[in-house]
């Protein structure tokens, strides 16, 4: 995750090129790029994670985490994560895990971002929830989620969902 690039990259308010996160010549700013990041993090790793071409970048969150909800997310090797406490489990483990939330509404953004391995205390996993790396109207090379998802009024606590890759990705 330290040579993500993500606090210079996928900046908010640019345009940028989903894989790269490099500011492009594309029509319309975005306010973030989480979901861009979250998918080439994961093309990094040989994971296939919903991302363009399939999507376009416009709501792709809540897309991916839709997605990671269906069987053909399963059958590309992502699983469902019980809580918070497990996926930092998994992610320390070494485990590629991401944090989701679905936003209610079809025309407003959710959110995605990964989750990093960190020693936490139970109290701290309680009320700030796992670690994260993400892009989004801050990018953050380390932030917990319950900061990270701020901006998604039902994300924190309980509408964030998790999910581990724990098989051979094919998209």
């Amino acid at each position: 995750m330290q040579n993500s690039g993500v606090e210079r990259l996928w900046l908010a308010g640019k345009h940028v090129d989903w894989e790269s996160g490099e500011p492009d010549q594309g029509d319309k700013p975005a306010k973030s790029h989480c979901s861009a990041f979250a998918a080439a993090f994961a093309k990094k790793l040989d994971v296939y994670l919903l991302r363009p071409p399939q999507h376009s970048q416009v709501l792709l969150a809540s897309a991916q985490v839709l997605w990671l909800q269906t069987e053909a997310a399963r059958a590309a090797g992502w699983r469902p994560v019980a809580d918070g406490r497990s996926a930092q489990t998994l992610a320390n483990q070494g485990q590629l895990v991401v944090a989701g939330f679905q936003s209610p509404d079809p025309h407003k953004p959710g959110h995605i971002a990964i989750v990093r391995p960190a020693e936490l205390s139970e109290q701290s996993l309680k009320e700030d929830g796992p670690r994260l790396t993400q892009a989004g109207q801050k990018n953050y090379l380390s932030t917990n989620a319950r900061i990270a998802f701020r901006y998604h009024p039902g994300a924190w606590p309980d509408g964030i969902r998790y999910f581990v890759f724990d098989g051979k990705s094919a998209p």
